[in-house]
């Protein structure tokens, strides 16, 4: 079991760095990157040029807590998020999966976050 863990987590570091090779975030269009666990959510909106976390939003935060990562949950984040960057007047982003794939929870994350009037 643990070498069927190593081996799911290998390749999923194999798909991140590749993606990372194309995906930069600048400060006209920052880099939103997801990561995810079993138990937390966490969203990042970076300028990768300076070097700076512009925007973040996290299941960790206390007024967040009560969202687990479910697709539905997710889904609420990411209009969370999409609302922030309004607030900071950042209108488009690149999205970065951070290797996961673009499916359920992930993909609920981006909805959300066009919802809320953000381009990807």
């Amino acid at each position: 079991m643990l070498q069927k863990m190593l081996e799911k987590n290998r390749k999923r570091l194999r798909r991140k760095i590749h993606i990372r090779k194309r995906v930069s975030g600048t400060a006209e269009r920052p880099r939103m990157t997801v990561t995810k666990s079993n138990r937390r959510l966490s969203v990042q909106i970076i300028d990768d040029v300076k070097g700076h976390t512009l925007v973040s939003a996290s299941t960790m935060e206390e007024e967040l807590k009560n969202l687990k990562p479910t697709v539905k949950d997710a889904e609420k984040l990411g209009d969370i998020v999409g609302k922030r960057l309004l607030e900071n007047n950042i209108k488009t982003v690149v999205f970065d999966r951070n290797g996961y794939l673009y499916h359920g929870i992930i993909k609920a994350l981006a909805d959300g976050t066009r919802k809320a009037g953000i381009n990807f």
